[in-house]
């Protein structure tokens, strides 16, 4: 698309709440990058705006999982194991997605960001192990987690971490804060096999991307900040952010239904 002024203004503050809500939340922090991009930024065809935003939610992804990292909050023996049993997962889910009618695929990411929403209404059932480390068996329950989350991550273009930070914590016992910071590894390859894929088949504005990509890192770091202040308040935060993404997954059914 031709950037203008206001469109890349509104991609630059769009990209900062995703890198914001990212930073904050990490698991669903960046399914609302494709509603932006198509009812905000102005993309207009659905497989453009899934490409490009997985591109930069892979970026800003990136950018989480270097700050979160510094902090020791990354369990990387297990992260790693995930992350790379989902990449094969999340180049097919992709290339499947790219066969599909851009207003179909638009009413399935509908449903999957009413999913995304109302896992994040969950409330963890233990606090988990700040200590674990790494097994044999723990590595046998990883590995087929991450090919099926990769697999949808791919297929939905989202980073899939609310797919990601419960599976984590069921098959390691770490704690939530330690599975959200641990899932972005996830997150950014993911990001970066679905929006390769997508850019074979030219499906990726790189010039928006670059510019969402730009406000994400200021939103990144504001988020890392923030986080410590929603310490106490942090399932309130989780619980109202899962409203918004219930009230944007059904105006995107809406618009792809034609209503």
């Amino acid at each position: 698309m031709d950037i203008t002024l206001v469109g890349g203004t509104l991609a630059v503050l769009s990209g900062a709440l995703v890198g914001l809500l990212l930073a904050l939340f990490g698991g669903g922090g960046s399914v609302l990058a494709t509603p932006l991009l198509l009812y905000v930024v102005g993309v207009r065809d659905p497989h453009v705006a899934i490409g490009t935003s997985a591109a930069a939610v892979a970026v800003n992804a990136l950018v989480n999982l270097i700050g979160h990292g510094r902090g020791g909050r990354v369990k990387w023996p297990c992260a790693t194991v995930f992350a790379a049993a989902g990449l094969a997962g999340s180049f097919v889910g992709s290339s499947l997605a790219k066969q599909v009618d851009g207003q179909r695929l638009l009413l399935f990411f509908a449903m999957a960001m009413a999913a995304i929403a109302l896992s994040m209404l969950r409330k963890p059932k233990n606090e988990g192990d700040p200590a674990v480390h790494i097994t044999w068996q723990m590595t046998l329950r990883l590995a087929p987690l991450g090919l099926l989350t990769g697999l949808a991550a791919g297929f939905f273009g989202i980073g899939g971490g609310f797919l990601i930070v419960p599976g984590l914590m069921a098959a390691t016992g770490m704690t939530l804060a330690n599975a959200a910071a641990s899932s972005l590894l996830s997150v950014t390859l993911f990001g970066a096999a679905t929006s390769a894929n997508y850019a074979l088949s030219g499906l990726v504005d790189w010039p928006v991307a670059g510019l969402f990509i730009l406000g994400g890192a200021g939103g990144g770091w504001l988020g890392m900040r923030g986080a410590a202040l929603l310490t106490d308040r942090a399932l309130l935060a989780r619980r109202l952010f899962a409203g918004l993404v219930l009230l944007v997954a059904a105006y995107v059914a809406g618009r792809a239904m034609g209503l």
